[in-house]
């Protein structure tokens, strides 16, 4: 026991993999409208090892904004971080890779979209604090749904 370290998560680097931002209504869709655009915002977390302490853990964030059936615009960021990870009791594991990591990368993704859609020629999207925790409680009821119903014979 003497020789345990304690739990210590670190950054080691951040960085954008992919950007994307399209307006396609160009300059229409810069017009001012009567009422608010409908926008669609979709978060997803994955994350890999890339050794026996150390991570890549990747936060997908998609908003798309519409005025009826016309899209106004389509923000598409994919942002990641490398973590070192040591000292954590095994089960505690995916909750950090899953809940801590993107809760740390979340901020800087938020301000990207935010500069984002502020450069497309819309008010900058800033997108409301994600509860990683309840994502990651709701993936793992499906993946344990999925896997009953793959248990049971044909």
């Amino acid at each position: 026991m003497a020789n345990e370290q304690s739990p210590s998560l670190n950054i080691l680097a951040q960085y954008i993999k992919d950007l994307s931002f399209e307006n396609p209504g160009a300059p229409r869709s810069l017009q001012s409208r009567d009422q608010a655009p409908d926008i669609n915002i979709n978060v997803n977390v994955n994350a890999n090892p890339l050794s026996d302490s150390d991570f890549d853990v990747v936060l997908s964030l998609n908003a798309e904004a519409k005025d009826g059936d016309k899209v106004l615009f389509n923000c598409e960021l994919i942002y990641g971080g490398v973590f070192r990870i040591t000292g954590f009791p095994q089960e505690h594991m995916l909750p950090v890779l899953f809940i801590e990591c993107p809760r740390l990368l979340f901020p800087f993704a938020r301000q990207i979209v935010a500069d984002a859609t502020r450069n497309g020629g819309f008010p900058p999207l800033m997108i409301d604090p994600i509860d990683f925790a309840q994502m990651f409680t709701q993936r793992m009821a499906e993946e344990q749904a999925r896997a009953k119903v793959s248990a049971v014979p044909n």
